[in-house]
């Protein structure tokens, strides 16, 4: 059995000042709910845990219709889907907090260490990614801002350097009419992988005809959750159609980087990008509507 120190900082300035001491022995965590399986199967050798649950700035979540959410990275996915400002104006950010795990992880898991965890399959990112979510990390060296789509780097990459940690997240407020949804496919109904996931989010004219601006995310088939950017640009300016949505999943597909492994082949993941992308962009649209 290895021995590890657990600690617990107060304050920003007292957890960069100790993740920058301890270094590579050193892992932090917020809910633990990946953390902790991982030192179990023995994927990381560290010496020392940082909980940042004690942070109050990762323990904030406050809505203002002009700035927006900042949401902590320590909050945890049930207070997220139980918050009224969220609820009204986040719905892709709901349809992931409530499918993460099952009830007793969502009391724990939070959509900090979703990010930090840094999986391609993790559900919590891309609807941050289409909601043009920032992410704030405090270090050494002071605060920095990274957008969502470029905070992970590789599988369990992140962008996070030597003393830095994800402090909370900046997601602008929704303009209106406009909408997100999230999906994903998995072989059973709770508490499992994606094979892949899809978020989209839009913004439609007054008269509810015409898109505006269009951002689709995809997880489980690239080496990070991935952006497909072209897909939602090929929507803007253009008219609600099945033929603009049929050729934006198609184009969401082809960006797709998919692996073969024991949850899914290629083939099987990109045409599950195909269907998983109309239903989402069809579902952020009936939301713009206000269906």
């Amino acid at each position: 059995m290895r021995a590890i120190e657990y600690h617990a900082p107060s304050s920003l300035k007292e957890t960069t000042a100790l993740l920058a001491e301890k270094g590579q022995s050193a892992r932090m965590f917020a809910g633990g709910t990946d953390m902790i399986p991982q030192l179990n199967a023995g994927l990381w050798k560290v010496d020392h845990v940082v909980d940042v649950k004690q942070v109050p700035e990762t323990n904030v979540i406050a809505y203002t219709h002009d700035k927006g959410l900042v949401l902590g990275s320590s909050v945890p996915c049930h207070i997220i889907y139980n918050n009224q400002a969220v609820l009204r104006n986040y719905s892709g950010l709901i349809d992931s907090v409530s499918m993460i795990g099952g009830i007793q992880i969502q009391g724990r898991a939070t959509l900090g260490g979703n990010m930090c965890n840094g999986a391609p399959s993790a559900d919590g990112i891309p609807p941050l990614i289409v909601m043009n979510a920032v992410c704030v990390i405090a270090g050494p060296s002071g605060a920095r801002r990274v957008p969502a789509d470029q905070f992970c780097t590789g599988p369990r990459k992140t962008v996070l350097e030597s003393g830095e940690f994800l402090v909370h997240f900046e997601i602008p407020a929704p303009k209106p009419n406009s909408g997100t949804h999230y999906l994903r496919f998995i072989p059973r109904n709770e508490m499992d992988i994606a094979i892949a996931g899809v978020g989209a989010g839009v913004e439609l004219d007054s008269t509810n005809s015409k898109i505006v601006s269009a951002r689709i995310a995809l997880a489980s088939v690239a080496p990070t959750p991935l952006l497909a950017k072209e897909a939602g640009e090929s929507l803007e300016g253009g008219e609600v159609s099945p033929e603009a949505i049929e050729n934006a999943a198609l184009l969401a597909k082809e960006a797709s980087r998919p692996i073969n492994d024991m949850r899914g082949t290629v083939k099987q993941r990109k045409h599950l990008v195909y269907v998983l992308t109309k239903r989402a962009l069809n579902g952020a649209i009936n939301r713009a509507k206000g269906e």
